[in-house]
């Protein structure tokens, strides 16, 4: 069987195979878990039967502690997706997440501002 004329509107040369998030996350958009950009997330047991390809992605990627930010980034998803993900595996308990631990005080200034002094001179 040949490739139809519309298999080409999902391959793009340079991108390679083209797939919609929401088809990543079944079309959900909100995570049951609450989650931070922060939050380290971390593989706690093996992978539940049926586990779609992009969860055991996430297992892999999360042997040590990892950022939701991280995820999101090495799975070249959006954050809203990859906290989807996340949540998916933390509530079967194949995955633990820990929410980031508020600053007592907030940031320190000083060191925001060498931050800032750093970013401009690059």
């Amino acid at each position: 069987m040949s490739p139809s004329p519309d298999d080409d509107i999902w391959l793009d040369d340079d991108a390679g195979p083209l797939v919609r998030p929401y088809t990543v996350s079944a079309g959900r958009t909100r995570p049951t878990v609450e989650l931070d950009l922060l939050s380290l997330v971390v593989a706690t047991s093996k992978p539940p039967r049926g586990v779609e390809p992009e969860h055991m992605k996430v297992l892999g990627l999360c042997s040590a502690p990892t950022s939701v930010a991280e995820v999101s980034a090495y799975m070249r998803l959006p954050i809203a997706v990859t906290k989807v993900l996340v949540a998916d595996l933390v509530e079967c308990e194949a995955m633990a997440a820990r929410a980031p631990r508020p600053m007592s005080g907030g940031p320190d200034r000083n060191l925001l501002e060498k931050l800032l002094d750093g970013l401009q001179g690059v």
